[in-house]
């Protein structure tokens, strides 16, 4: 009889435990007390409400200098060289001459339009005491016009001279070597010589295309190379590109820079700046601004209706421990978390403390 109650009682705990174990199943499965245990609780935060403040604006960049002309001299058709007139690093003055090709076929063509003028002279003669027909000079004519056009295009395309005052930077042949059209240079193209002009040079540098609107051709630019400590040189803007490239969200602009007793080469690293006035934009805590890990994406965060709110941003300059942040997401009057925020994702409840 004890051995029939205890087993009862053994059955009964039993029942009793798999009641309580599939409360517990059902609750921890019920997605409304699941909620309740992620909820994360509101942060607190301080704000601050943004307004535009007035800067001087002074954009800089790197660039690297470039001749204001190059060109890479060559003939019109291949042929023998006669004659290479200079050296690499000799100076040029415009008309200057560079090298002369082969000119068997000018002095034949030559010699053609000589007798063609005679000719002509003959038939001008005729023609007035109507001797010939008008047709049989004019055919003369232009056949004189013609060679004289060959002749005048072959003249200028054997002896090639100095475009501009400049400098030869390449020489690729020898006197009475063949030149081919073949690619010679470091570029792909092909030539004899190449000559640069570097008094005055140009840079050419790629500015964000916020700037847009205030870069003007005419404006100044500072140019410090650090090869030369302590010297400035100041260059003017020639030229605002008319188009923005999508892929960096630049504009080329290009700055003509006198070069001051020749000391700037093409080649050289230097650091550009120009100062566009004075512009009225947001100046934040430089603590508010973060960094996205892993990428170069900065951004800040805003009370919107007690959530915080993430916006996405472009830096521009730095005042000691303030920084300049672009957006067209930001307006006046929003309201900057500058505590609490490194703590915080795009979303979240925050409670703003004063």
């Amino acid at each position: 009889m004890n051995y029939t109650k205890t087993i009862s009682v053994i059955l009964l705990g039993g029942l009793i435990l798999s009641a309580c174990s599939s409360k517990n199943k059902n609750a921890a499965s019920d997605p409304k007390n699941e909620v309740a245990t992620v909820e994360k609780a509101a942060s607190h935060v301080r704000i601050m409400t943004l307004g535009k403040t007035k800067i001087a604006r002074t954009i800089d960049y790197t660039a690297t200098i470039l001749p204001f002309e190059e060109v890479n001299m060559a003939p019109s058709t291949p042929g023998r060289i006669d004659k290479i007139y200079v050296e690499v690093g000799d100076r040029i003055n415009k008309g200057d001459n560079l090298f002369l090709m082969d000119r068997t076929q000018l002095y034949q063509q030559k010699v053609q339009l000589a007798s063609l003028a005679k000719d002509l002279a003959r038939l001008d003669t005729l023609l007035r005491t109507g001797s010939v027909k008008q047709q049989q000079y004019d055919q003369l004519k232009t056949q004189y016009d013609v060679t004289k056009t060959n002749v005048d295009f072959m003249e200028a395309n054997t002896l090639l001279k100095a475009p501009f005052v400049g400098v030869v930077t390449g020489k690729y042949f020898e006197d009475g070597e063949m030149y081919s059209g073949t690619p010679t240079t470091t570029t792909g193209r092909s030539a004899v010589v190449t000559v640069m002009q570097i008094n005055p040079l140009k840079v050419n540098v790629g500015i964000s295309e916020q700037y847009y609107p205030l870069v003007r051709r005419g404006m100044k630019a500072e140019i410090i190379a650090d090869v030369y400590k302590g010297e400035k040189f100041t260059g003017t803007v020639s030229r605002v590109f008319p188009t923005v490239n999508a892929a960096t969200r630049s504009f080329n602009t290009e700055v003509e820079l006198p070069n001051r007793n020749d000391m700037l080469k093409p080649g050289m690293f230097v650091r550009v700046s120009m100062d566009l006035g004075e512009v009225e934009t947001f100046v934040v805590p430089a603590n508010t601004v973060m960094q996205q890990e892993g990428t170069n994406q900065r951004f800040i965060f805003l009370d919107r209706d007690n959530v915080a709110t993430r916006v996405e941003l472009t830096l521009g300059q730095r005042f000691d421990d303030k920084l300049e942040i672009v957006s067209s997401d930001i307006k006046e009057g929003d309201k900057l978390i500058i505590e609490g925020q490194a703590k915080l994702i795009n979303g979240d409840k925050i409670i703003v403390t004063e």
